[in-house]
């Protein structure tokens, strides 16, 4: 667990800062640098590239994962990687061409409530592709277990790019078109960074002769883009979906209230960059015990994490709130559905790499489609009925269920679940800990209450977890904090 502690810890340092600098922009720069209209029209084309993405990439990413370490001699190696260069163009080559002559009849799709969406088709899919290519040159660094810097692209590039750029528009040295194409060449630049990196390497020498598996990498690949694009669809389709029910602004409001909730969810992404190939290595290798400890171990970590941040945020949302414009004041039940969404997603540790590198994917792959269908039915039925709040209820219940069937299926076919006496401590910490201070308010300036309120929380838990030796990861890092072994 060593590699996995020593990159996580620093992918979270990595990935909190990118955060910080997203919080900045999210809840503050856009806010008010920006009118919320067009903060919206930002969003719905990021949301809809996120969702463009999975399909463009072919579930490259995944499958360069899953079969790199299979191969062993460096000729088979150099075919595997020359046909996960240009398997995506599968999809890229027909899907670009469609968006030419069939530019009108895209764009009349997407803006059905927003007309102004309609102009921006050839951004969405530029931004997809290189948010493709870009997942294609990480997953090429992740194999060499090296994830730190494309972390930092991945969290830190971008959002850089929209602080200039937010900056920018607020002196009127730009405007909203220019914001957006600036934005493009940003996630362009980034996937061509990434890929200098993953050359540096390991150069490819193209080989254009298929590996021996072929057919199973390509029958993997296949697949798995539904399993990529069932994650992304849950994260994504709200956003997508307001859009056609909603003025657009509305977009900008939920993007704002899920953001604060998405901070839950940096330790997994963090942890997740390092233990998807070691998950890899031991399904490969059949090495069921060493996977276990890694399942518990990373879900109990993973769970100490998120529950507090949960309480964290939930138990200020009210000062954090007065910061803000008003208009995007009423985010409370939005926070806490999608907030409750991502805790569960950490409980599960490494349970999605279990399951996408096991020969058992195509099962829950077909499941996370109709839950994906499942997730669109939600929006559409809570959406027209309950607005926000009904998109991050239907976001809840898709999660909800996704992560609990992917919980029994583990615990089926491979006999292990993450849970341990522990996970149920800390749950018990956390109920404490919210009962203690759900009334406590403090009369100061609002950063000062939530920066007093959290060190509170933030002192005792760490303590309490530290004097019962909940988890040995957590204890290792506390104790070198403290300065003991």
């Amino acid at each position: 667990m060593g590699i996995v502690l020593k990159q996580s810890l620093n992918n979270t340092i990595v990935t909190y800062l990118g955060f910080a600098i997203g919080a900045i922009n999210t809840l503050f720069l856009y806010t008010n640098f920006m009118q919320a209209d067009n903060y919206g029209l930002v969003q719905v084309i990021l949301s809809v590239s996120a969702v463009l993405m999975p399909i463009l990439a072919f579930g490259v990413p995944n499958s360069l994962v899953k079969f790199y370490s299979s191969f062993s001699a460096k000729g088979e190696q150099d075919r595997f990687l020359t046909m996960m260069l240009f398997l995506p163009l599968i999809f890229i080559v027909p899907l670009a061409l469609l968006s030419y002559f069939a530019n009108e009849t895209i764009g009349n799709l997407l803006s059905k409530e927003n007309q102004v969406v309609r102009n921006y088709v050839w951004h969405i899919f530029i931004i997809g592709m290189a948010m493709a290519y870009f997942e294609v040159f990480y997953a090429w660094a992740r194999v060499g277990m090296k994830s730190v810097f494309g972390n930092f692209l991945k969290e830190i590039f971008c959002r850089i790019g929209q602080t200039l750029l937010l900056i920018l528009l607020w002196f009127k040295v730009i405007d909203i078109p220019f914001f957006i194409n600036a934005l493009v060449g940003f996630y362009l630049i980034r996937t061509a960074l990434m890929k200098i990196y993953a050359y540096k390497l390991r150069f490819p020498k193209l080989l254009f002769k298929l590996p021996v598996n072929w057919v199973d990498i390509l029958k993997y690949s296949a697949l798995i883009i539904l399993g990529g694009s069932t994650a992304i669809v849950l994260m994504e389709v709200d956003k997508v979906m307001l859009n056609n029910y909603l003025p657009i602004e509305n977009v900008a409001y939920y993007a704002v209230a899920g953001f604060m909730a998405t901070v839950i969810a940096v330790p997994a992404r963090a942890m997740h960059q390092i233990t998807y190939p070691m998950t890899a290595e031991y399904i490969n290798k059949k090495d069921k015990g060493s996977l276990e400890v890694l399942y518990k171990k990373s879900s109990l970590t993973l769970f100490i994490v998120s529950a507090i941040l949960l309480v964290l945020i939930m138990l200020n949302l009210n000062d954090l709130y007065k910061l803000l414009p008003n208009s995007y004041e009423d985010g409370f039940t939005i926070v806490l559905w999608v907030g409750l969404a991502k805790v569960y997603d950490s409980l599960l540790g490494n349970n999605n790499s279990i399951l996408y590198n096991s020969n058992y994917y195509q099962s829950i792959l077909f499941f996370g489609v109709l839950l994906a269908l499942m997730a669109i039915g939600f929006n559409l039925w809570l959406i027209p009925a309950y607005g926000l709040n009904g998109a991050a209820i239907a976001s809840f219940s898709a999660f909800f269920i996704y992560n609990t069937l992917k919980l029994y299926y583990v615990k089926s076919k491979f006999g292990i679940q993450p849970f341990t006496n522990e996970t149920f401590k800390v749950l018990v910490l956390v109920i404490i800990l919210s009962a203690l201070f759900y009334l406590v308010e403090f009369p100061f300036h609002p950063l000062v209450n939530i920066g007093l309120k959290s060190f509170l929380i933030g002192v005792i838990y760490i303590l309490t977890i530290y004097k019962l030796r909940i988890s040995e990861d957590v204890q290792w890092v506390l104790g070198k904090f403290f300065g003991k072994r």
